[in-house]
């Protein structure tokens, strides 16, 4: 079968890679120059990478290692000391670490918080636990039903500490979902510390030893090229023709450069999209559909990235950091954390501006010089006395609408993989899967979609899906 799918994103690309273990032939059609969507990454003039965004993997992400596995490229991920670090804003240029130890879950996490001794007093840490105990004893169900609550109201609920909040949480929230306590859904973040309970080497963060668009995206279509697929860049779908029944006739695909467009057919078709784009190219007749109708309550949250190139290191860490800073989510010194990045002299930051709303209409060089006064606070021995740190130069990259905007009640409005369109079907982070709006999360999707696929239209003497389990826990063990 041909499954044409729009979007070359991970959910796309996943989507594609399992389809072509199934049997299938996925031609893979993206709209811009690029592969990855929002994991995307561009060379500069000097030879220098820069990001949609600060990329870290988590040991939580079953099918995101699970898919490294099956490429052979697992060795591409480079594991950190199993351990959390957080700026303290009232002790500029320190830091405060939950470091982890390898016992099994959840006493690890439990002894990390315990061990800590900078953040938070025995009481909290007593009330804090307290409050965690109806997340990890009365399982996903509890937690889905939290989606009714924003985290700062749930905590509250649970007699946590308010301090709590604005030492760990601002932060935790900020880098899982780009906004608030007190805007997004309970149910996001207790999905994530469920995770991290439960899961021994749940918490322990990885980066990629390269860009996410050659290193990630580009053995992905390696595999599906390999195996009859197509991968297509420049191909920006213009409109989803359709049936007299109101299934998909084709996809119209705009011509660029004085090209005349082009009718893609296929056997089967599939959105790997954002959900803003989507809801634009629905037509008419499916957009009284109820299901499609939902897709209304979901949107993109703004989120920007930056990259800054200083002429000394500021740092020696080798790791992802919680900033605790009112503009800043979290960062990393790439030139220690990346081995394509690396720079024994100087540093190049990555940084995440969140909540990017007020932000996002800014000129980039509004947002640098408000990220430079923040990491004056950060890196006071640099940036003070008569030999200040100098920027070199700086790239900002500013997304509109990323992953799905996860304030409390949006559960309800995230679609299946399987839409009433019978030869049509959505991917990515925004449809319903177990995990947020997240590379892991876009990855399941794909599978899912793929999966739903395969079974509605089996290929014979087509070889399995995966099934959908945790790879071994030694991929971030033994790193």
């Amino acid at each position: 079968m041909r499954v044409a799918i729009a979007g070359a994103g991970l959910a796309g690309l996943s989507c594609a890679k399992y389809l072509t273990d199934a049997g299938h032939t996925p031609i893979v059609l993206e709209s811009r120059d690029v592969l990855g969507g929002l994991v995307a990454a561009w060379k500069d003039s000097d030879g220098d990478w820069y990001e949609t965004g600060l990329h870290a993997f988590f040991g939580a992400y079953p099918n995101m290692l699970q898919l490294l596995k099956e490429l052979g490229i697992e060795d591409r991920l480079q594991w950190k000391q199993h351990t959390l670090i957080f700026n303290q804003p009232d002790k500029p240029g320190t830091l405060s670490r939950f470091d982890v130890p390898d016992i099994p879950s959840p006493f690890n996490v439990i002894a990390s918080i315990l061990r800590n001794k900078d953040m938070l007093t025995w009481e909290q840490k007593i009330r804090f636990a307290i409050g965690l105990l109806p997340a990890v004893v009365r399982g996903q169900k509890y937690v889905e039903d939290m989606d009714k609550y924003s985290f700062l109201e749930w905590l509250k609920r649970q007699g946590v500490d308010e301090r709590v909040t604005s030492d760990v949480f601002i932060a935790a929230c900020k880098a899982l979902t780009f906004i608030n306590p007190d805007e997004v859904s309970a149910t996001i973040l207790l999905t994530a510390l469920n995770r991290f309970l439960q899961e021994r080497y749940g918490s322990k963060i990885a980066f990629l030893d390269g860009s996410p668009t050659e290193r990630l995206c580009s053995p992905i279509v390696d595999y599906i090229t390999e195996r009859g697929g197509e991968v297509r860049l420049n191909a920006p779908l213009k409109e989803i023709l359709l049936n007299a029944d109101g299934t998909v006739k084709a996809y119209l695909i705009r011509g660029l450069n004085g090209v005349e467009d082009e009718i893609f057919t296929a056997d089967v078709y599939v959105s790997a999209m954002s959900v803003d784009p989507l809801k634009i190219m629905l037509p008419k007749p499916w957009k009284q559909m109820e299901f499609f109708k939902k897709l209304e309550g979901l949107e993109g949250v703004p989120v920007i990235n930056l990259h800054l190139w200083f002429d000394r290191k500021l740092t020696e860490i080798d790791h992802l950091l919680f900033s605790r800073s009112p503009l800043l989510s979290v960062y990393a010194d790439m030139s220690n954390t990346c081995r394509e990045y690396a720079n024994p002299n100087r540093s190049m930051l990555e940084l995440v501006l969140a909540p990017a709303k007020d932000w996002i209409a800014k000129s980039d060089e509004e947002i640098v010089a408000a990220t430079i006064a923040e990491l004056e606070k950060l890196f006071p021995d640099h940036f003070g006395g008569d030999n200040p740190a100098t920027l070199l130069k700086s790239h900002v990259v500013k997304t509109p609408r990323s992953v799905y905007k996860a304030t409390p009640g949006r559960q309800q409005y995230r679609p299946a993989q399987v839409t009433p369109i019978a030869n049509f079907y959505l991917a990515g982070s925004y449809t319903m899967q177990r995990y947020l709006g997240s590379m892991e999360g876009a990855v399941l999707s794909g599978k899912l979609t793929a999966q739903a696929i395969s079974e509605a239209l089996p290929v014979a003497n087509s070889s399995n899906l995966q099934t959908l389990t945790r790879p071994p826990a030694t991929n971030a063990a033994t790193a």
